[in-house]
Parts: C-alpha cells; sequence; structure tokens
C-alpha cells in the first residue's frame, strides 16, 4: 500500500528520481533488439555445427512454440511492448513540463502512432509492393506497440495509479469474456489455433486484409494495452524514491507474483502468444520484470556497464535495428567478405555469416551512437 501511494504521488507530482540515466532499460532493450537483428541466426547455427544436446535445446528455445506453452523465443516480443511502457514515465512528466497541457502531447502521441503503424506495415504488411490488394493493415509487432502505447498514454494522462490497475486488469478480463462467446458455427471458449474467438474478430473485420496466419491484433490489441501498462508500473517503480536494491527487490516480487497469477489462470485461459491472452500477458510480463531486476542489479546498482554496452548502443536505436533488419538482407552484404571461406569453413560457414551479417548493422548502429544521431519515434 505504501508504494502505491508513492506512485500516486510521484504520478501527480511529475517527481524524477535524482541521478543519472537508467542504462538498465536502453541495455534490456538492446538485449532484446539483438536476438530479433541476428542474435537468433547466430545461436541457431551452432547447432549445424556441434549437433549436440545443448545446442538442440538452444535451437529450440530459439523458435516460437507452435500454440499452447512458452519458450524463450516467446519473450522477445512482450518485452518490445512492454519497454514502450517503461519508457511513458520518464517521457511524459518531461513533455508535460515543456506544455503544461495534456492536450498538447497528443500531437506527439498520434504522431508516434502513425509512424509505428506504417512502419509495421512496411515491414511485415506488404506496403512496399504498393499493391493495395496485398496489404495486410495489422500484421505486426511495431503495430502492437502503437496500439499498446496509445491505450497506456489515455490510461497515462487521465487516470490516477489506482485506476491504472483496475484499467490493466479489466482490458484483461474483458478480453477473457469476449473469448468465452461461441464462435459462430462452433462451441463457445474454444482456444484452437483455427477456432477462437480473436482470429474470428480479426478474419470479420480484416476479411482479406488479414494476414493469413493463426496470429491476432484487434481483440489482442486490449491485452497489448495490458502489456503495456505492466511496462509503465516498472517505469513507475525505477522512478520512485527507493533504493536500488529496494527497487531490485520490489521488480522481483512483482514478477514472482505474476508468473504465479498466470500459472493460476493457464488451465482456465491458456498462455498462448498467437492471440496473447491475458495469462499470457501476466506470464510474459513477470519475466519482463524480472529481467529488469537483473539488468538493473548489475547495470545502474553494481554499475557494470562496460559488459553491456552493445546492447546499450543497439536499444539507443531499435526502432531503426528493427526496421532495418527485417527490411534490408545484411547477409548479403557481410557474404562481400565471407564467400570465400564458405568452400573451407564447412558447417562453420553458417555461423560466419550470421556474425557477419549482424556486425554490418551493429557498425551502423555504434556510427550513429557515437555521433549521437538518434531517431526517434
Amino acid at each position: 500500500m505504501r508504494t502505491l501511494e508513492a506512485l500516486e504521488k510521484f504520478r501527480i507530482k511529475g517527481e524524477t528520481t535524482k541521478g543519472s540515466r537508467i542504462v538498465s532499460v536502453d541495455a534490456l532493450r538492446g538485449f532484446d533488439m539483438f536476438w530479433i537483428m541476428g542474435g537468433e541466426v547466430i545461436f541457431k547455427s551452432l547447432d549445424n555445427i556441434f549437433h549436440s544436446p545443448a545446442t538442440h535445446f538452444i535451437n529450440t528455445q530459439l523458435d516460437h512454440v507452435e500454440w499452447l506453452g512458452f519458450r524463450f523465443y516467446d519473450i522477445i516480443m512482450p518485452l518490445f511492448v512492454w519497454l514502450a511502457g517503461v519508457s511513458i514515465p520518464f517521457a511524459f512528466p518531461r513533455r508535460l513540463g515543456q506544455t503544461n497541457s495534456k492536450a498538447a502531447l497528443w500531437p506527439h502521441i498520434l504522431k508516434r502512432f502513425l509512424i509505428l503503424w506504417i512502419l509495421g506495415m512496411a515491414v511485415q504488411g506488404n506496403l512496399l509492393t504498393y499493391d493495395f490488394s496485398e496489404f495486410k493493415f495489422y500484421s505486426n509487432t511495431l503495430q502492437s506497440i502503437a496500439a499498446g502505447y496509445l491505450i497506456a498514454s489515455v490510461l497515462v494522462l487521465y487516470t490516477g495509479v489506482r485506476w491504472q490497475l483496475v484499467a490493466t486488469l479489466g482490458l484483461m478480463l474483458v478480453y477473457w469474456i469476449i473469448m468465452l462467446i461461441p464462435v459462430p458455427g462452433a462451441s463457445a471458449g474454444l482456444y484452437n489455433p483455427q477456432e477462437n474467438m480473436a482470429l474470428f474478430i480479426d478474419k470479420f473485420i480484416l476479411g482479406k486484409f488479414q494476414d493469413g496466419t493463426t496470429y491476432t491484433w484487434i481483440l489482442s490489441s486490449l491485452n497489448f494495452g495490458a502489456t503495456t501498462m505492466l511496462g509503465v508500473f516498472a517505469g513507475y517503480l525505477l522512478k520512485s524514491d527507493s533504493g536500488g536494491l529496494q527497487k531490485v527487490w520490489k521488480l522481483a516480487v512483482f514478477g514472482i507474483v505474476l508468473i504465479i497469477l498466470a500459472r493460476i489462470w493457464h488451465p482456465f485461459h491458456p498462455i498462448i502468444k498467437h492471440i496473447w491472452t491475458g495469462s499470457f500477458v501476466l506470464f510474459a510480463g513477470g519475466i519482463c520484470f524480472l529481467a529488469l531486476a537483473l539488468f538493473y542489479l548489475v547495470v545502474d546498482v553494481w554499475k557494470y556497464q562496460r559488459p553491456v554496452k552493445a546492447f546499450v548502443i543497439i536499444g539507443a536505436n531499435s526502432i531503426v535495428a528493427y526496421t532495418a533488419w527485417h527490411l534490408f538482407d545484411f547477409g548479403l552484404v557481410a557474404e562481400v567478405f565471407t564467400r570465400g571461406m564458405q568452400t573451407r569453413a564447412g558447417d562453420w560457414y553458417g555461423f560466419i555469416r550470421a556474425v557477419g551479417a549482424f556486425l554490418v548493422i551493429f557498425l551502423i548502429l555504434r556510427y550513429m551512437y557515437r555521433n549521437k544521431i538518434f531517431v526517434k519515434v
């Protein structure tokens, strides 16, 4: 209760934590992006070399679970969405201090929403085919961030922390209730890949512009908002007056509680990433809290910042990294320098090419970082 009262006081007054920038947030964002921009390919290629139980396990964990359950790679997207929420308590008070008007924030909020939406269509929605019939209007991680950010913006600007907690729970419960409605032509409460209310809504509203997968977006937007709000609460904790180790323990406890709640809910409302169920929100959110607790302890409390410098560089331009990696084949650039090794390297060539592709984009990001070029959305 004291923590909630402190956060409420902080939110209203816009108080900030004294001290340097919280580097762990950038580092965690960069860690997340590392797997998207080549880390997955690098580590999966090891199984082609060693064919061991350990590399097979790594290979399995770097694939999404087919439907029910959770693997390591299933945290990548929710962590990206969650971190967008963590930044809100830092960004909004600063912008409110500049304008002292909530209404003045909306051009920025809507601009960010539209840019993320368009970039999402460019990455995964066939926008660059310039063929309207090929467009997929809602099908990408950046668009889930846009939806979650918009929902969280409304809640943070116009409600107190208590109501934000109630609203976050409400988003997940409304989603759950809708999922209990019978799918036309089938029974109620289905959670099958091809038969569930979330997928029915997507197909009904998007029609031929639905992405053709078992991933869902429209109803799932409620829980994208919930995931973002969990990040907002983590941001509040980071900006509170608690000491460094206290913040670590609070983040860790929140994470453990969320994971326990997710496991309790799972038999009734399964953990499924494809349709972003409420139990998935809680389970993934719990892991996100634990990850931030670890990064915050190592990077901002113990001050071991040099080992994570590469992650910080990536995290400083995460949208650029994500978009560029999906729009351009950096492996082709790497092949200019590595193609001659193919006949000599044997099974190692896939690893060499993957590392080369990562280094190409990393060097671009490093140049941007050293020259203070930060693309903000």
